[in-house]
């Protein structure tokens, strides 16, 4: 705390903080639950207090999970085409879902969502919460437990062992990662609308795909077969997520403009180009 408090007091003058930092797997939260909470909980809460106490206003953007809304059994499913898709929701979840957190990391970024919301009600503080869906795009070091896009592509181009956990007609929305920093600017710039609320931030119904159509697209681009393997389902491991993106369309005038397809080919040529990098 110390520390956050210090970085926070030196800089009186901040307009913008972003707080992107977490512990981002599933699986790591579960078998390290402490450290899970002390990262995501409470150096979020320590972020805030270091706001409050300092007495400063800049726009404070946090950036939240679809994890939140946990497990969603209750909601129907099916399948068509290959893939899982909502029988009723053909936007996806909005906002007003209630939220059900599932898993250590569900519950620590849920916590802290939560928190963030709440120093805006409370304390007047220039709060937004990003609930982000799968993100993907340059840079992005994607390893098997999270940023599946980027993971998949990445071992594709080194030949690593893929395994699909399920069937893999899951279905995620996904954005690509400048779409993501033009939402960050619209929040900023529309800091009167958007300060105290929550805001799902993905690539909604227009922009998500199964795993398996992530597969077959990477392997047009390379040109050759990508051998997989398959294993059980992960727990928590939902057939279909993709949001409602109405709400940040409607007040920061925000959609995602890369499609699926342009988005994955920048990746793979960023892949292509940069394979030293992962040798």
């Amino acid at each position: 705390m110390a520390a956050v408090n210090k970085a926070f007091r030196e800089r009186p003058d901040l307009d913008v903080a972003l707080h992107l930092a977490a512990q981002v797997a599933v699986t790591t939260s579960v078998a390290e639950p402490r450290e899970d909470f002390e990262i995501n909980a409470l150096g979020t809460f320590n972020v805030l207090e270091a706001v409050r106490v300092n007495k400063l206003k800049p726009v404070l953007i946090y950036a939240s999970t679809n994890k939140v809304y946990g497990g969603m059994t209750d909601i129907r499913t099916v399948e068509r085409n290959g893939r899982y898709e909502y029988a009723d929701l053909p936007q996806g979840i909005g906002e007003e879902r209630l939220l059900d957190f599932h898993s250590p990391y569900g519950c620590s970024k849920g916590a802290a969502d939560q928190y963030v919301r709440d120093y805006a009600r409370i304390y007047g503080l220039r709060t937004v919460v990003f609930r982000q869906s799968c993100i993907y795009g340059y840079r992005q070091f994607g390893v098997e437990d999270q940023g599946w896009v980027a993971w998949f592509t990445i071992a594709a181009a080194l030949g690593k062992p893929i395994t699909i956990y399920g069937d893999g007609k899951q279905v995620r929305d996904v954005l690509f990662v400048e779409d993501l920093a033009g939402a960050y600017d619209l929040a900023v710039q529309k800091i009167n609308v958007a300060s105290g609320q929550v805001y799902n931030i993905g690539g909604g119904a227009q922009q998500c795909m199964s795993l398996l159509e992530l597969l077959a697209m990477i392997e047009r681009f390379f040109g050759k077969k990508i051998e997989r393997s398959h294993s059980d389902w992960r727990p928590g491991d939902q057939p279909v997520f993709v949001c409602d993106i109405s709400k940040a369309q409607r007040e920061l005038g925000w959609k995602p403009k890369a499609s699926v397809e342009e988005g994955v080919r920048r990746l793979y040529d960023w892949v292509v180009a940069n394979r030293s990098l992962f040798d």
